[in-house]
Order: structure tokens, then sequence, then C-alpha cells
């Protein structure tokens, strides 16, 4: 009984083996096949085009890192920014900046001017009010501001 066993073990063995090998050329004709249609290549694709499982690909050191390999080479390399975009990034951003600065100092400019304006009315009426009561006025000994 021990030999019956010993050769059924090595038939499934055997057949184990062959579909295993022919699994393989199936998963190395499939990255062929997307390499020349220039397909990405991932598990995923070589999967479906090999019908094989993730597992066995995962599984074969030799396809696994074959795979990695190539899907590594396919991503494009990021590059680094150039100096010329990075200093134009610089520039609008400065101009962006200064461009705020000056409507703001406007706005205050205005803000003060304003302010001038109605303490210059607020005087005149107090100099009348006291003209008015009799009272003497002292020459002003400044002139007004005109416009900056």
């Amino acid at each position: 009984m021990t030999d019956a066993r010993t050769k059924r073990t090595q038939t499934l063995a055997a057949a184990a083996k062959a579909k295993s090998q022919a699994k393989t050329k199936a998963a190395e004709q499939a990255i062929r096949t997307l390499i020349k249609r220039q397909e990405p290549i991932t598990f995923q694709a070589v999967q479906r085009e090999a019908g094989v499982s993730h597992a066995f690909l995962y599984s074969h050191p030799d396809l696994r890192g074959r795979i990695e390999r190539l899907r590594a080479q396919a991503r494009p390399i990021p590059t680094p920014a150039t100096p010329e975009a990075a200093e134009s990034t610089l520039v609008l951003a400065l101009t962006s900046q200064i461009t705020h600065l000056k409507k703001q100092h406007r706005q205050e400019v205005q803000a003060l001017r304003d302010a001038l304006q109605q303490a210059h009315g607020e005087n005149l009426d107090l100099r009348r009010e006291l003209a008015r009561r009799g009272g003497s006025i002292a020459s002003p000994q400044s002139s007004v501001i005109g416009p900056c």
C-alpha cells in the first residue's frame, strides 16, 4: 500500500510542478506581451493577462522581482523644481505682497487725511466760537500742510 501511495504522491507532485511551470511561463509571456503593448507592468496587469493569482506572483521571487523592477522603471521620476520656476513663484508672491501693502498704505494715508481735515474743521469751529464769545485769537504759527 505504501508503493501505491508513494506513486500517487509522486504523480501529484509532478503535476503540481508542471502546473507551476506552466503558470510561470504564462506569467513571463504576459510580461512580454504587456511590454510589447507598452502597458504598465503591475501585479494586477500580469495576473489578468496570465490568468494566475496574485499569491502565485508574490510567492515566486523571480517573477516578483521582475515585476517590481519593471513597475519602478515605468513610474516617472519626479523632477525637482527648476530654479526659474522657483524664482518666478517667489517673484509672483512678492509682487502680490507689495501690491497688498501699497493698497493698505493708500487706505491708511486716506484715513489720516480725512482725520486731519476733520481736525481742521473742528479747530475752525472752535476759533469761531471763541471769537463770537469775545475771546482773543492768537495768530496761528503753523501753516496748513497740503496733500502729499
